[in-house]
């Protein structure tokens, strides 16, 4: 089992940046594909950005392609989300977590598949 803790959320006007944490607590945190979702109030939860237990493949919406980027230590346990040039619209609280199957190479969009789960941080883009 793993736990999941965020951190890094804010307020942040438009065209800022901000960079999310989420750490691992648990073991073989390199064994876990990893996500960040956010939910919009009002919206469903999205897939923002994956990526593989590696390290090497990732994944990110259209709708943050070139703003955001995924990346993960695993000797620190920890995947992070960089956002930048964010906008009023990326406004919703963001939850990384971990998937426990999949190979090496594999990532994970669908909520549906990922076993644990984060609390989320608020992300709230001023206009």
């Amino acid at each position: 089992q793993v736990q999941l803790v965020e951190s890094g959320g804010g307020l942040v006007q438009a065209g800022g940046s901000l960079r999310l944490s989420c750490a691992a607590s648990g073991r073989s945190f390199s064994s876990y594909a990893m996500g960040w979702f956010r939910q919009a109030p009002g919206k469903e939860r999205e897939c923002v950005a994956a990526i593989s237990r590696n390290g090497i493949s990732t994944y990110s919406a259209d709708s943050v392609k070139g703003r955001f980027t995924i990346s993960r230590d695993n000797d620190k346990s920890t995947v992070y989300l960089q956002m930048n040039s964010l906008k009023p619209e990326d406004t919703a609280v963001y939850s990384c977590a971990a998937d426990r199957r999949g190979g090496s190479y594999s990532l994970v969009t669908k909520e549906g598949e990922y076993d644990y789960w984060g609390q989320g941080t608020q992300v709230t883009v001023s206009s």
